[in-house]
């Protein structure tokens, strides 16, 4: 079946198939996201979503080839982690390719596990970002997630990669 594009902009693109709408990134763009574990603590990052109008929880992460045309995954993710958090991974290593809402959203996102972890910067992201950094015990993650939730702050889906099995 044919896919229309119904509306394009400068990053995302509306489109149908069939009777079927999505949204996709334009040119397939994906993005890289980061679990960045050190000492016992995961590093996650906070900021405001303009979809959600208020702030959210979330892992690092950031568009592949935003900055460079054929940056790898990897190489996006290790910029990206530096840039929001202030470390720097020693290493950087694929866990796959997942998709986060695929019954209307065609992007996916590549996961990536960063090891070796230097603080260099206090990060915070782009002047733009505003981002905050926290840098939580593991064995504190649920209750912390709990707490920035009661605060108002919109929890990422995908932090349930590391508080699954507590949901269990």
């Amino acid at each position: 079946m044919a896919e229309e594009t119904v509306w394009s902009g400068r990053f995302l693109e509306m489109k149908k198939r069939g009777r079927w709408e999505y949204v996709g990134r334009v040119g397939g763009t994906q993005a890289a996201v980061v679990i960045a574990i050190d000492d016992g603590h995961v590093l996650l990052v906070e900021q405001y979503r303009v979809p959600l109008g208020r702030a959210c929880l979330e892992l690092p992460a950031g568009l592949v080839g935003d900055e460079e045309a054929g940056e790898s995954a990897e190489a996006s993710a290790a910029r990206e982690l530096e840039e929001e958090t202030g470390y720097r991974a020693a290493t950087v290593t694929s866990l796959g390719t997942f998709y986060a809402s695929p019954g209307m959203v065609s992007e996916c996102f590549t996961l990536v596990r960063a090891e070796g972890l230097t603080k260099v910067s206090d990060g915070g992201g782009t002047a733009d970002e505003n981002i905050i950094v926290h840098r939580v015990p593991l064995a504190r993650l649920t209750n912390f997630i709990a707490e920035r939730r009661a605060a108002g702050t919109a929890i990422d889906v995908k932090l349930l990669a590391l508080i699954g099995p507590s949901l269990l």
